[in-house]
């Protein structure tokens, strides 16, 4: 590593630290990372899913609540979407400025104190506010957690270890499921008590992943370019000394350095002129993919319990296990077709996965209009097509996170997300819990069918506008804003993708 300082006080460093961070072979500390970071979503998915699932019995009488089941999966879910979107730009900015590890542990804080006060909640406004609290907690660590895992996976794992990551979300709606059977089985708890129960056990888990993610370092890309070069250096020797006292063998040398201007922060017109003009193309494509996979999630699986007890007079108590199903194979989506989005690469597994869970979706929806379907069948149609759909959805935060520059990372994150899931998840619950509490089944085939179309028009975005990004570091994918120019006859982006602006040879 070398440093020079301008007379105005500015310094310029040249380092191997990202390649080195991306030469590294698999090891214990890098699934420390995956635990400690990746964790969260699974509290994520216990939220959704045990909302979706206790809407009928909140609104029973004796839940404690006065409370009817639209206002649950509508009007509460939209709150905890809105959340999650605020708390998307407001933590992401701070996320750019102060830090990941700073924001992450923040973010899960808010997340542990306002899940623990919905527990207690004892009147729809205080239900409300609190689930809005919640989804602002949340909001904020996908810009931070997305960030963070990316710039410390190496290159060769990234697309798969994201999806995992995101796909987690799952495992927790398979645990919301179960725990709602459990929680609302009266012979077990009374009905006011249950529900209660089910959000304080999220609040635990959130404790014991704050104990536990103390241990994850901060990003040192991130600590490379706001002037902190000494605790970079200082974390990544610690990180290589782990990895080979692990192997019992020297790691080989990293090829490729990176020369970057330190600066403390990026102005807002410097990240809107590189999101909205410098890769315009890439902005396309980060909203076709957050929207088609907000309003297909957050509009329709929001009320799936309320689809099951409706058509098919599933018990309220009992579409906890129909759930769990579907929640499966969401999780095991990313975690089979993963590997593909490293191998087979990023354009054609975005786009497969997008197009072939539209059109899944598109013939569940004939089915279920020709009365050909059952609760048993339905969820088997919707488990095919939430295989796909759920490693679609967990490489739009990939896509996002990996295509833009290092200073922009997480406001890039947060941005699209509160975009793409406003558009699908605060105005889709509330369209969709209208359409499937009516009763009618045009209205549910109706439901299905936007969802589908509009994942089929993300694919299709993606067929021509996604990044191949497979491998390669996230210098090399989008030049950081503080690098030193190209030097002449170095081979750029620009040379491959116009909407790029320029990349820094890869440091890989």
């Amino acid at each position: 590593m070398t440093t020079t300082q301008s007379g105005t006080g500015q310094r310029t460093i040249t380092t191997r630290i990202p390649a080195r961070l991306d030469r590294l072979p698999w090891s214990r500390w890098h699934w420390t990372i995956v635990i400690g970071l990746g964790t969260v979503w699974i509290l994520d998915g216990l939220e959704v899913t045990v909302v979706g699932n206790i809407a009928s019995r909140l609104s029973e009488p004796g839940s404690g609540l006065p409370i009817t089941s639209g206002e649950v999966t509508g009007i509460a879910a939209a709150l905890y979407v809105a959340g999650a979107c605020a708390g998307a730009l407001f933590w992401g900015r701070l996320t750019d400025v102060w830090g990941r590890k700073r924001l992450f542990m923040v973010t899960l804080a808010v997340y542990l104190g306002a899940t623990a006060l919905t527990a207690i909640a004892f009147d729809t406004w205080w239900f409300f506010l609190f689930r809005f609290l919640t989804g602002f907690g949340i909001g904020g660590e996908y810009a931070a957690i997305n960030s963070a895992v990316d710039e410390l996976i190496p290159a060769r794992y990234r697309g798969r270890v994201d999806l995992m990551i995101n796909g987690s979300f799952w495992l927790g709606a398979v645990g919301g499921s179960l725990l709602s059977i459990l929680a609302l089985n009266t012979d077990i708890f009374p009905a006011n008590v249950g529900w209660r129960l089910t959000f304080a056990l999220g609040a635990v888990l959130a404790l014991v992943i704050l104990l536990v993610r103390r241990h994850v370092p901060e990003s040192p890309r991130w600590l490379l370019i706001h002037g902190r070069d000494e605790e970079a250096e200082r974390i990544v020797g610690d990180i290589e000394q782990r990895v080979e006292a692990e192997r019992n063998e020297p790691l080989p040398r990293a090829e490729g350095e990176l020369t970057i201007h330190q600066r403390e922060n990026v102005t807002f017109t410097e990240i809107a002129r590189t999101v909205f003009a410098k890769y315009r193309r890439r902005s396309v494509l980060g909203f076709s993919l957050f929207i088609g996979q907000a309003f297909l999630y957050n509009a329709i699986t929001f009320g799936f319990g309320a689809i099951l007890t409706t058509f098919f007079d599933v018990p309220s108590g009992n579409t906890g296990y129909y759930f769990a199903v579907i929640a499966a194979g969401n999780f095991l989506g990313p975690l089979l077709l993963g590997k593909l989005f490293d191998t087979v690469g990023r354009r054609v597994m975005i786009s497969g996965t997008y197009l072939l869970s539209g059109i899944l979706l598109f013939g569940t929806a004939w089915l279920f209009d020709r009365g050909s379907l059952g609760a048993a069948t339905l969820t088997a149609c919707w488990c095919a097509v939430l295989f796909f759909a759920s490693a679609g959805a967990s490489s739009a935060y990939l896509t996002v996170s990996e295509v833009f520059p290092m200073e922009t990372r997480a406001m890039s994150i947060a941005f699209f997300y509160a975009i793409g899931t406003a558009a699908g998840g605060i105005s889709g619950p509330l369209l969709f819990a209208k359409l499937t509490e009516t009763g009618v089944v045009g209205d549910t085939v109706l439901a299905f069918q936007i969802g589908a179309g509009l994942m089929c028009a993300a694919g299709l975005v993606a067929a021509f506008l996604a990044v191949n990004a497979e491998r390669r570091s996230l210098e090399d994918i989008a030049r950081p804003l503080t690098a030193a120019a190209s030097k002449a006859g170095a081979k750029t982006e620009t040379s491959s993708d116009p909407d790029a602006g320029g990349s820094e040879p890869a440091t890989a």
